[in-house]
């Protein structure tokens, strides 16, 4: 296969500065409910990148599963290697996909762990199997086999017939851009890309990037 020939040309209409909301948080939030709309799979998918302790960049897919003024959100184990890496070093960027719409949102920030009542709301909804995986998978560490994890989930199911708890290890991350950038592929790779940057004492300017 010679992924050298191996392209698409994105015809969109593009994107104005003039069009976008005075803040990244709204206009991220315009693009998810376009991405939502449009019936992508997983549109709240999102790459976190982390670097550990020798500067070796890390990153996996991760859902999104909040967003507000102060942030976006997600929830994960607290003992599994990106919590252990935005532990000791709270710098991260989130990237967001959304091919068939030719667009990618890209996120730099802080993040910093929710607190435990916000994790308690949302481990409360979460479906019964999903909170059993909680329990279960000490994430990030070895394995014998499949069925040692198994047999761990087998065991929690029963140690909780009714209402299953919040482990003390399983938590939410909630991270505070400080820029964002909004990208719309285009013809001839002349693509649009608008970067939010946060200014200091507060508000957002709005700039052109170069494709």
């Amino acid at each position: 296969m010679d992924l050298s020939r191996t392209r698409l040309e994105y015809e969109t209409q593009g994107i104005d500065a003039a069009d976008f909301a005075p803040e990244p948080i709204a206009q991220f939030q315009q693009w998810l409910a376009i991405a939502v709309d449009a019936e992508l799979e997983e549109p709240n998918a999102m790459v976190v990148a982390t670097v550990d302790d020798i500067g070796q960049p890390w990153s996996r897919f991760v859902l999104l599963k909040g967003v507000g003024d102060a942030g976006f959100e997600f929830y994960t184990n607290y003992e599994s290697n990106k919590s252990r890496q935005l532990d000791a070093n709270p710098k991260v960027s989130l990237t967001f996909g959304w091919t068939a719409l030719r667009r990618q949102v890209n996120v730099a920030g802080t993040a910093t762990r929710v607190s435990a009542k916000e994790s308690d709301a949302y481990w409360a909804v979460r479906p019964r199997g999903s909170q059993l995986g909680g329990w279960s998978s000490a994430q990030s560490r070895t394995l014998a086999d499949r069925a040692e994890l198994l047999e761990r989930y087998a065991e929690t199911d029963a140690a909780y017939p009714d209402a299953v708890p919040r482990p003390p290890h399983w938590g939410g991350w909630r991270v505070s851009p400080h820029t964002v950038e909004f990208w719309q592929g285009r013809l001839n790779r002349l693509h649009d890309r608008l970067r939010y940057v946060a200014i200091e004492g507060g508000g957002w300017e709005l700039e052109r990037l170069a494709p």
